[in-house]
């Protein structure tokens, strides 16, 4: 037991916690060098563009680094890459590697990692609304949000980042996104304006009790719009198509469904 102990140590930080004793050198390097290469190519295939802004030497170090340091919450295999997302946010960027100091790394990894989590959710796409066929959510019933989809909100352009765009600074407005999984397991991204995404964000929010004209009057009053009833007639157009492609529909009515 003492010996598997040590050898998990030393396959972690090789630079601080010496070869087991008793074991031979050439087999640990062999383990060493699988169990880090198997972590760098697993994780690389769900962040392809961190790693072609990183490059593969520095995208090794970060992996490494993420061996040594991270202590995981789940021992779910397929969970990594949400850890590998949650260390990455704890990073201190300035004391980074020169090449490495992109202050959008947290944003990027997260963006990545939303495309492998819809595609694995075990979530259902909402029941059919019978008001879908035309088109007009009821006003009086609560909103519900579609699990599969999620609006997204970053201070960088995380859609655009590459090796060819590389931004040392946020741009003044966010990037506001609708990431959703299809009827056929497709995973789409599209962009939203900033009242869809907070349309959408309230709805998610609040668990199926606003309704959508309820929503539109607090939102209105919240920025303080000066026309009202002009922003609600646009707010109610924009959950309309919302509603016609499945992103939202009417929660359903309590005790619906239920046996008596």
């Amino acid at each position: 037991m003492q010996q598997q102990m040590d050898l998990a140590r030393h396959l972690r930080d090789p630079s601080r916690h010496p070869s087991p004793a008793g074991m031979d050198p050439a087999r640990v390097r062999i383990y060493r060098e699988l169990v880090t290469g198997n972590l760098v190519s697993l994780l690389g295939g769900a962040f392809p563009v961190l790693v072609s802004l990183l490059g593969a030497e520095h995208w090794r170090w970060l992996v490494e680094r993420f061996l040594r340091d991270h202590r995981s919450h789940t021992p779910r295999f397929g969970e990594i890459a949400e850890e590998f997302v949650a260390f990455v946010d704890t990073l201190d960027i300035e004391a980074l590697p020169a090449p490495m100091r992109r202050p959008f790394l947290a944003e990027l990894a997260h963006y990545e990692w939303v495309e492998m989590a819809l595609l694995h959710s075990d979530a259902r796409p909402l029941a059919a609304d019978p008001s879908a066929a035309t088109r007009a959510p009821a006003l009086d019933r609560p909103l519900q949000l579609c699990p599969l989809a999620w609006p997204l909100a970053y201070r960088w352009p995380v859609h655009r980042l590459g090796p060819a765009y590389r931004p040392s600074q946020p741009p003044a407005l966010g990037t506001f996104l609708l990431v959703r999984r299809t009827a056929d397991d497709d995973v789409r991204f599209s962009e939203l304006s900033p009242l869809a995404w907070q349309l959408l964000h309230e709805i998610g929010q609040a668990g199926g009790a606003l309704t959508a004209d309820g929503l539109l009057q607090a939102l209105g009053r919240q920025c303080r719009v000066p026309d009202l009833p002009s922003f609600v007639a646009a707010g109610m157009a924009l959950l309309d198509d919302m509603h016609a492609d499945g992103f939202v529909a009417a929660a359903p009515e309590v005790g619906a469904g239920s046996d008596a």
